[in-house]
């Protein structure tokens, strides 16, 4: 699909000076979009366009990636999340509609805590509440990752993202694999901020409506963090999809896109504590 609505590209400025860029797309009460760690907002390419027949869209490139500031010194989830209030005050948007997956959940989670009047609806994706209390992956899982050989650890990351079948039927390119362009210690940045994610305690401060959406064969984040949210935000709903690896928005795409979008136009007609399984 074509994305045919008005574009803006700019830039704001965080707390501590790094130059923010942004992208707005389309008209409409805004949707942030936060991507996963280590992207930029290439992550959301061929799904942005779902929400643009009722929401304007906003994605932020972190810092350290596409065309924000790359300093050095310590990341964190909280840290992104006050970038994006810097963003969300340059565009004067008091309040927006927030969708994060993957990392950008775990930055969703200190927005919605952090800034509750900023915060009209919340979906948290493929994420999980860090901590000692988060369901860790396997360490098959990280030892796929660290291997040396790029090509391999590249392939490994491609089977936690996609299931066989999603990736037979698309052949790429794949937007969801990082940004090329990092520097070495802005993607060991990143990597430190979602490790030491831990919003375990301020969960239950969450007072926007929230959905949780995830695979149910999620061996990245795993599954089992889907309902440990759900359990600690209250009034959350939650939706597993079948046969799904981590970017169930790009595998399940009409579903999610579907769910989504009726979540943010009534919360209330998604039944408690489960919206169901797809």
């Amino acid at each position: 699909m074509t994305d045919h609505t008005p574009q803006l590209h700019a830039a704001a400025r965080a707390q501590d000076g790094t130059l923010l860029a942004y992208q707005r797309h389309g008209s409409g009460r805004p949707l942030v979009l936060l991507a996963g760690q280590a992207n930029n907002h290439h992550w959301w390419d061929g799904v942005r366009e779902d929400f643009h027949t009722t929401h304007s869209t906003i994605t932020m490139d972190y810092r350290g990636t596409g065309a924000s500031g790359k300093p050095g010194g310590h990341y964190s989830t909280q840290l992104f999340a006050d970038d994006l209030i810097a963003v969300l005050d340059d565009l004067d948007v008091e309040q927006a509609d927030v969708y994060g997956t993957s990392m950008g959940g775990r930055v969703a989670q200190w927005i919605a805590a952090r800034y509750p009047d900023r915060v009209r609806r919340l979906i948290l994706g493929c994420t999980s509440p860090g901590g000692p209390h988060a369901q860790e992956r396997d360490s098959s899982v990280r030892r796929a990752l660290s291997q040396a050989d790029p090509a391999a650890s590249l392939h490994a990351l491609l089977d936690l993202m996609y299931s066989p079948a999603w990736l037979a039927d698309h052949p790429g390119p794949y937007t969801t694999l990082g940004d090329p362009g990092m520097p070495p210690h802005a993607r060991r940045g990143h990597l430190v901020a979602s490790n030491e994610h831990d919003a375990w305690d301020v969960l239950p401060r969450i007072d926007a409506p929230t959905l949780v959406l995830h695979g149910d064969q999620d061996r990245l984040t795993p599954a089992a963090n889907a309902s440990l949210i759900t359990a600690r935000i209250p009034q959350a709903r939650m939706h597993l999809f079948t046969g799904a690896h981590h970017a169930y928005f790009q595998e399940c795409r009409d579903r999610a896109g579907e769910l989504v979008s009726a979540f943010l136009a009534d919360p209330a007609g998604f039944p408690l504590p489960e919206a169901g399984h797809s």
